[in-house]
């Protein structure tokens, strides 16, 4: 970084010397010589976003979208919740979740993170992030609380389904976008949102995933999405939705494998 972004790189560094989490890239050190570094582990698999769109990739089975998932939810689960004083990311997107050789996820990029005192539920602050992954609150009033967060992860959650972008541009048109939270709202406030929903799953995964499992997933990313901050879940709740439907899918992955009820029951301790 050059030396303008100095502020950028003392609060990821302040961050990064204080949070410590499985899930959480790990800061190694930094060099300050005309220019700024911060000097990270190596992360071997690059970002989601590389796995979802990028050519040359095998597609991410449905079982590694949903661990990815609940990486990064406890990942940001932990800087909500478990330090002193709390941090909000600010701008959770596909590329700042990054994939280990393990394909285990890492939330990256603290450098526009904000430090929150320990019980305050909002603040006023400059605007930063990306657009397509901003509540209505922040990107209309800056108002920043967790669920800026959550938001973000919500839209991050629908890409995880659908392998789209946050904005979409509909039949390849070059003046209009829409945000893949409409896109998916359209569906899900269907009465039988089964009928439309695999549309929107990723064609890279052909029939290859249980449709139970991505419509709770896309639930899970709606309510994280709600227009109104208070209705979002806390990350606390996000991994606990996310535990059960990894162990939902574990069974499904067992089920798909061998292709019998009885070893199904018996693997998954029915």
């Amino acid at each position: 970084m050059d030396m303008e972004a100095t502020r950028e790189f003392l609060a990821e560094l302040k961050v990064l010397t204080n949070v410590h989490h499985l899930n959480l890239v790990r800061l190694i050190g930094y060099c300050v010589e005309g220019s700024l570094f911060l000097v990270y582990e190596y992360v071997e698999n690059g970002h989601i976003g590389q796995h979802l769109r990028g050519t040359g990739r095998d597609p991410l089975p449905w079982s590694k979208r949903v661990q990815i998932a609940l990486d990064s939810a406890r990942g940001l689960e932990y800087i909500h919740e478990h330090t002193v004083p709390v941090y909000i990311h600010r701008d959770i997107k596909t590329a700042n979740i990054l994939i280990d050789k393990s394909f285990h996820a890492k939330v990256a990029d603290f450098g526009l993170t904000k430090l929150t005192e320990v019980g305050s539920s909002s603040l006023q602050t400059r605007l930063v992030g990306t657009f397509g992954y901003m509540p209505p609150e922040y990107a209309q009033y800056g108002d920043v609380s967790p669920k800026v967060d959550v938001y973000a992860f919500g839209v991050v959650l629908y890409e995880l389904i659908s392998a789209k972008q946050a904005i979409v541009k509909p039949d390849g048109s070059v003046t209009e976008s829409k945000g893949l939270v409409a896109l998916f709202e359209e569906v899900l406030n269907q009465p039988d949102p089964d009928e439309e929903l695999p549309k929107l799953v990723d064609p890279r995964l052909g029939d290859d995933y249980p449709l139970d499992s991505v419509r709770k997933m896309a639930q899970l990313a709606k309510a994280c999405t709600h227009e109104n901050p208070l209705i979002r879940p806390s990350m606390r709740s996000v991994v606990v939705a996310l535990m059960t439907l990894s162990s939902s899918t574990e069974d499904w992955d067992v089920g798909s494998f061998y292709g019998n009820q009885g070893m199904i029951n018996l693997m998954s301790g029915r």
